[in-house]
């Protein structure tokens, strides 16, 4: 009777509503008359249930026939509910009927009918009302399986913090998870990745006992190895091992967990431990194997894991084919890498990416770009992973405007740039100094990446870090400058400093270099230099022949522990610093003492021999270099040769180059003839430099013609002198020192009227002689000194000291060579001016500022005067000091009355 009652109402009810829709459309504009309810819509009491649920789930109005013939069915059985709930095909059938289930009292009756509707409510995608419905039903082990699929479908879905919300909601009604709950709810965890949550939840599977259940084991596995915390991870992993409760998937989670923490040397551990321990590598163990290969270059296990792929016909899956091509790509083994792709049966644009990446990276560029245009002649889908290896390969040879062709090509492709993609821009640019571009690609940068709140820091911080470096590298050390500053102490890594510190190194502002790597180390936070920033600093201190700093930056590589690969990089930089400082003793000593030695190891002592003019022991380190079976190449000749040249070896250098050609077969190329020319020149054999340069193979460069000019600024040859200078004006060689040579040649001769048009044509095309500067390490720190300076405070004291020595000098035997002088005035007011060049200057400083039997050190930016050679290898005779004087061309040690030069700079 109810029943009928209900359906009665339902039906009136509808004709009313149909009732009211008609007058409405019968209503003209201007009338406000509505039609009045019909007194007949009175509803039991019983309906008003009813809607309050229409009102909650929207319910949309009744006007299919198979609706009502639903209601009917429904409403002519007592089980109607279990029956019908499966034939409803939509989500507004399933709400209509959850309604009359409600109005009719029995969705809190009878659980099955709820667990049905929960059923339909989650296969028709509405989780709100399922989880509505399951929050009123009773816990119970049984039905758990409803809230795991609502977490299982949020996690699908990422939606990871509403993951965590369900797991607690699930809590607080007093549910108890599963061993199917805790895997999901860890996998959100780990892709937040929230390191906080996922340990209560582990705390959570402690307390509910299901530690040892190997699925929840290796969720939380996976889930300390997506936060970083492998220590957690691997105590998991451990106590899941004497547990005896593990599978190849635990072994999977481990290994990809020291993957993605950039450890691949213990992720091969762990893989081998795992195929000890009998359990056979699937294919997911492959994909998380093979880069840890390639990331070590580990080409031998890459192919034993290529055999077991084949063995094991795992070969033929996508991913582990794809794999696979990677490893060797990055292994440098292209041949092999091409082999496997070619046998692929089912390609995509990943394995694409790994050949054209692959090629892009050993320099076989034209087999990359070659598989690039194959990629678009086939119409595959070119992703951002192909335009940028392609832009990398410009980049890494140096191609900036193709770089940047190949950029605006991708834009007009529709394929977004990446962070890589304007990291390798960057590095294009700044490798072409091509600044323009580099400018060009900041701007966009600024419009797409930076400064933008969805972006991720590390990717922006990456960006900024390559335009330091871009500007750096583009001799804009200001613009550098304002990035570097505009970056938040906080923000800044060791990345950051080192591009800058570089970017001074490298260009010429040691002292710049040397101040922010300072303020790098004081901060209230320091931030330790990697190797990189250490080679940074000892290339500064290198520049300055800073000697006392470079001394603190080896103490500080004491002190602090560096990889063995990072110790031989820093090895060989403290070589070179030590060497070109003044101190080639203790770089010997470094080299003694390295573990493992390269060719720039021996090469860089090499060069220090020939720079001290200790040729012989060069020449005995060079044939200690050959029995040691290093590689020999032309680096190595062009140092054998400048030691040579440096110490006067003049047979010994021409039988090396004869032996570079006949023993070695390698050719001479341009810096070998230089040599020669040099080493003939400066023994006063310019006729047989002569012949050197007309027997070149080769037009000659400006560095052949300048050692000759050098040559015969030494031995006053005029006219050998005037050829070689307008050899280098007609190459476009004009700068200062090709104009002051041969000033210097004709001033020597006496020659006043060229002297004078030599320094016209210099005023006349805009050149300007660099003025000599000296400067010396004192007491507290380092001072500089121009010819003729009286800015230092101590210069009273200096100008008295240099008098004085002077006058000593002059007793035993020391005539001023006035031929330096270069002025046409008498030869006393030449000795005057002689006496206030800027390394004597320096020197005196020197000796009122060095305890005694300290070495004192001096530098000049230019080759040091041939009369201040001969005052100081005088003046080396009545001090205490051995004083060691670097110029531009080489290394001067003067003490008790003789430079170690012989006569030979």
């Amino acid at each position: 009777m109810i029943e009928t009652m209900f359906v009665l109402c339902l039906h009136k009810s509808m004709s009313c509503i149909n009732r009211r829709r008609t007058a409405k459309l019968s209503l003209r504009p201007n009338s406000p008359r509505r039609t009045p309810p019909s007194p007949d819509l009175i509803l039991p009491s019983s309906t008003v249930a009813g809607n309050i649920m229409h009102r909650r789930f929207s319910l949309p109005k009744l006007h299919s026939k198979n609706h009502r013939h639903l209601l009917l069915t429904f409403f002519s059985t007592t089980a109607g509910a279990g029956n019908i709930l499966p034939k409803c095909n939509s989500l507004t059938e399933l709400k209509l009927l959850h309604q009359q289930l409600t109005v009719k009292g029995l969705t809190l009756s009878q659980p099955t009918t709820v667990q049905n509707l929960i059923t339909m409510y989650i296969s028709f995608d509405a989780p709100s009302h399922a989880l509505t419905l399951l929050k009123l039903l009773p816990p119970s082990p049984s039905s758990v399986f409803y809230w795991n699929n609502l977490i299982r479908r949020a996690v699908r879905l990422k939606l990871l913090q509403h993951v965590l919300d369900l797991y607690n909601n699930m809590k607080f009604f007093g549910w108890y998870p599963d061993g199917y709950t805790f895997p999901f709810v860890l996998k959100a965890c780990g892709e937040l990745p929230s390191f906080v949550r996922g340990s209560s939840v582990h705390a959570n599977v402690c307390v509910y006992g299901f530690e040892s259940n190997v699925f929840v084991g290796n969720a939380l596995v996976a889930m300390y190895g997506r936060c970083g915390e492998l220590e957690y991870a691997r105590q998991v992993f451990d106590e899941m091992l004497e547990r005896r409760v593990i599978d190849v998937i635990s072994w999977n989670s481990i290994v990809a967990g020291y993957m993605q923490s950039r450890e691949p040397k213990k992720a091969m551990q762990m893989f081998y431990r795992m195929t000890e321990s009998r359990l056979c590598p699937d294919a997911v163990s492959l994909v998380n194997i093979l880069p840890a290969f390639a990331s070590v270059r580990a080409a031998m296990q890459g192919k034993e894991a290529h055999g077991y792929a084949i063995r094991t016909q795992l070969i033929q899956d996508l991913f582990v084919g794809n794999a696979i091509v990677d490893m060797y790509a990055k292994c440098g083994l292209m041949d092999e890498a091409c082999n496997v792709f070619e046998r692929m049966e089912v390609k995509d644009v990943v394995s694409w990416n790994a050949m054209v990446t692959g090629y892009s990276q050993i320099g076989r560029f034209e087999d990359a770009i070659g598989l690039f245009e194959k990629m678009r002649g086939e119409k595959i889908e070119l992703n951002v992973v192909t335009w940028s290896a392609v832009i990398a390969g410009y980049a890494q040879r140096g191609h900036g405007y193709e770089a940047l062709d190949v950029f605006r090509q991708m834009l007009v492709s529709g394929s977004e740039p990446n962070v890589v993609t304007l990291v390798s821009l960057l590095s294009g640019c700044a490798c072409a100094g091509t600044l323009l571009q580099g400018k060009e690609i900041h701007c966009y940068a600024v419009k797409q990446i930076l400064n933008i709140d969805k972006n991720d820091p590390g990717d922006e911080q990456m960006v900024i870090n390559s335009l330091i470096d871009m500007y750096a590298k583009c001799k804009a050390d200001g613009h550098a400058r304002k990035i570097f500053d505009n970056v938040a102490p906080v923000n800044r890594n060791v990345v950051t400093w080192t591009a800058m510190i570089g970017g001074y190194a490298q260009h010429g502002e040691a002292n710049d270099a040397l101040e922010l790597f300072s303020h790098m180390l004081k901060q209230n936070k320091p931030t330790k230099p990697n190797a990189f920033t250490i080679s940074c600093a000892l290339m500064a201190c290198a520049r300055l022949a800073a000697l006392r700093l470079g001394k603190q930056v080896h103490a500080y590589v004491f002190r602090n522990r560096y990889e063995k690969s990072d110790v031989l990089f820093v090895d060989n930089c403290l070589i070179d610093m030590y060497v070109k400082s003044g101190d080639v003793d203790v770089a010997r000593v470094v080299f003694n003492n390295m573990n493992q030695t390269n060719a720039v190891s021996w090469t860089s002592l090499l060069t220090g021999y020939g720079m001290h003019g200790r040729g012989s022991e060069a020449l005995d380190l060079f044939n200690g270099m050959r029995k040691a079976g290093l590689p020999i190449d032309g680096v190595t000749f062009v140092v054998v040769l400048y030691a040579c040249s440096h110490s006067g070896l003049v047979d010994k250098g021409l039988e090396y180059f004869e032996t570079m050609k006949r023993e070695f077969g390698i050719e001479p190329g341009v810096e070998h003839y230089a040599c020669m020319v040099d080493l003939l020149g400066r023994a006063g054999r310019l006729e047989k430099a002569m012949e050197i340069i007309k027997e070149m193979p080769m037009e000659p460069s400006p560095i052949v013609w300048v050692a000759l000019l050098g040559s015969c600024r030494v031995h006053t040859n005029v006219e050998l002198g005037e050829y070689a200078s307008s050899k280098l004006i007609e190459l476009g060689w004009e700068n200062d020192g090709t104009y002051t040579l041969l000033s210097n040649i004709y001033a020597n001769a006496k020659r006043w009227k060229d002297v004078a048009k030599v320094r016209f044509l210099m005023k006349d095309t805009g050149i300007r002689k660099r003025p000599g500067c000296s400067w010396v390490q004192g007491k507290t720190g380092t001072a500089t000194f121009y010819v003729g300076d009286k800015t230092h405070p101590l210069t009273k004291e200096i100008y008295d000291l240099l008098g004085d020595l002077i006058h000593k000098i002059k007793a035993l035997g020391y005539v001023p060579d006035t031929n330096f002088a270069l002025h046409d005035v008498d030869d006393e007011e030449k000795g005057d001016f002689l006496v206030e060049h800027s390394e004597k200057l320096a020197l005196a400083y020197g000796i009122l500022t060095t305890p005694p039997g300290v070495p004192i050190r001096i530098t000049k930016n230019l080759r040091v005067c041939g009369d201040c050679h001969v005052a100081i290898t005088y003046i080396s005779n009545i001090i205490d000091h051995e004083i060691i004087l670097r110029d531009s061309s080489r290394f001067h040690h003067f003490k008790e009355g003789y430079c170690s030069c012989k006569g030979y700079w």
